[in-house]
């Protein structure tokens, strides 16, 4: 949302200082022009990586701030593709109290990192992918079952609430529960 405010702001100016330039031009004309050059401009390409989908959601401070202190924003931002089971702020309050704190403290940073990976899948898995009784290998490499019943899907007895958030290097799947390896 501030990208595309941003964006908006300096197409104005740009708009703006552009018809200044065209002085005593008709306003015809100078549409015209105008016209030329926006067709001419670049297309700016907009990164939609798993962590970008994280980081714009407001229910995911607390898994952003984990991925930076376990240091994998760079590895979550590369090519994958990967399907992140994304657990909630709501989910990290549901921890015993403390828990996060101590994780996110530098000398915890392995056990975060393997508590982060395990609710990492390589591949690009949408729900419609997932089966009953089926086991996925987390990038931590221990195993998650799928279960699911009545239409509700869940990953290692967490619920998924929001399903198949598509971004550029894989999917997020919003998860009410931290999964802990």
């Amino acid at each position: 949302m501030k990208k595309l405010r941003l964006l908006s702001f300096v197409a104005a100016a740009a708009v703006s200082t552009f018809a200044m330039s065209c002085g005593s031009k008709p306003a015809e004309e100078v549409e015209e022009t105008m016209v030329e050059v926006v067709e001419e401009a670049p297309a700016m390409e907009v990164s939609n990586t798993v962590v970008d989908i994280a980081i714009g959601s407001p229910d995911h401070t607390t898994l952003v701030a984990a991925v930076q202190a376990a240091g994998l924003v760079e590895t979550l931002m590369g090519t994958g593709p990967f399907t992140v089971f994304a657990p909630t702020n709501a989910a990290f309050e549901a921890l015993p109290a403390g828990t996060v704190e101590g994780l996110l403290k530098p000398e915890a940073k392995a056990d975060l990192t393997s508590i982060l990976t395990y609710h990492v899948v390589a591949g690009n898995v949408m729900s419609g992918d997932l089966s009953d009784g089926q086991m996925v290998t987390t990038l931590n490499g221990k195993q998650l079952k799928v279960t699911i019943k009545d239409g509700k899907v869940m990953i290692g007895g967490a619920t998924v609430v929001a399903a198949d958030l598509a971004g550029s290097n894989g999917v997020v799947h919003v998860i009410d529960k931290v999964l802990l390896p």
